[in-house]
């Protein structure tokens, strides 16, 4: 829990109204895992002779019906509030079924899988949720792509950990494996932190 957020709505306050003097602005916190912290009931800051108020929205708290309404609210639906979270996603996976356009299907599936991930554990999500519909979202893709480039990074550094281990010259393993003098010498010096 951030202990900061009332502040910092205060201060995203200040920051807008100093641009746009003339915008109203309703500030919104939504929680979206249960927690018994009282941070999440906070909803004002307050110092002397200053008062900041904004709402607090906890999803669990939430009925669940306002969320299957709405496509673009579907993947919250799991987190609100009901005893039965795998019966909530399967009435989600049906409404998304029922999208016709490809594209919004499959990023509502990939969100709605991200965030039932706070409260189901993975086999529910891949056995309830389509994984091939998901696979063309967006996000899923943005996500895979990530991964792909922290194991290219990661092979990368392995090998550069092992040509500088068997003595090849800095510039060397640059050129080997494309990576700047500057950083493998931050992972020379991290290699040494380590021994």
């Amino acid at each position: 829990m951030d202990t900061e957020i009332p502040f910092r709505m205060l201060d995203y306050r200040v920051r807008v109204y100093r641009r746009f003097p003339q915008k109203e602005m309703h500030q919104v916190v939504i929680y979206l895992k249960q927690t018994n912290s009282d941070l999440v009931q906070q909803n004002r800051f307050i110092l002397t002779r200053t008062r900041h108020e904004f709402e607090v929205i906890r999803l669990w708290e939430q009925p669940t019906e306002v969320f299957l309404r709405t496509p673009g609210l579907l993947p919250l639906a799991v987190l609100s509030s009901t005893i039965d979270r795998e019966a909530v996603l399967n009435q989600v996976a049906q409404q998304i079924n029922n999208i016709t356009e490809s594209r919004i299907q499959s990023n509502v599936a990939a969100s709605t899988a991200i965030l039932a991930g706070l409260v189901l554990n993975q086999e529910v999500i891949k056995r309830v949720l389509r994984s091939d519909i998901m696979r063309e979202s967006v996000i899923y893709q943005e996500i895979l792509e990530e991964g792909r480039t922290e194991g290219k990074t990661e092979a990368l550094l392995e090998v550069a950990r092992n040509l500088l281990n068997n003595n090849m010259p800095l510039e060397e393993v640059a050129r080997v494996t494309g990576l700047t003098v500057e950083q493998l010498q931050q992972l020379q010096t991290q290699e040494e932190s380590e021994e």
